[in-house]
């Protein structure tokens, strides 16, 4: 079992040079207006749109690793591709203590890549804690 997302995206051929980057495999199919990656690792089944419309409009997509060594080696990977743009590390974010890289799309789509260093108590509402908003992620 894996997970399938299909966004909408403005342009294919940019987005699939850019997730060709990120999870460093070229899509297993693809047209001028669909791109379609089968990935292993993370398990997904992933699929770009183009749109004349309405571009999908999340708050963010994440990737959760086992280990801090496995966020080390997206930000290594993130980091040579140069699409990086941020690092967090041991941050308190959505009521768990994480490590966590940053890339956003050409979309304007946010992604982390994290891993759970210790559950945190739920004491506020997350709107107050300013994480996982996009007003916390680079642009």
């Amino acid at each position: 079992m894996r997970p399938h997302i299909s966004l909408n995206v403005r342009d294919v051929l940019p987005s699939v040079e850019f997730y060709r980057k990120v999870f460093g495999v070229h899509p297993q199919k693809q047209t001028a207006d669909y791109a379609k990656f089968d990935l292993i690792q993370p398990p997904l089944n992933f699929s770009l749109v183009s749109s004349t419309g309405v571009i999908s409009d999340v708050n963010h997509f994440g990737i959760e690793v086992d280990s801090p060594a496995e966020v080390a080696g997206w930000e290594r990977h993130l980091r040579e591709q140069g699409i990086l743009d941020r690092v967090e590390n041991n941050v308190d974010c959505c009521y768990a203590r994480q490590d966590k890289v940053w890339f956003t799309d050409p979309d304007g789509n946010h992604w982390e890549v994290f891993t759970v260093l210790e559950q945190l108590p739920v004491t506020k509402p997350l709107k107050e804690t300013a994480c996982c908003a996009p007003t916390c992620c680079p642009s």
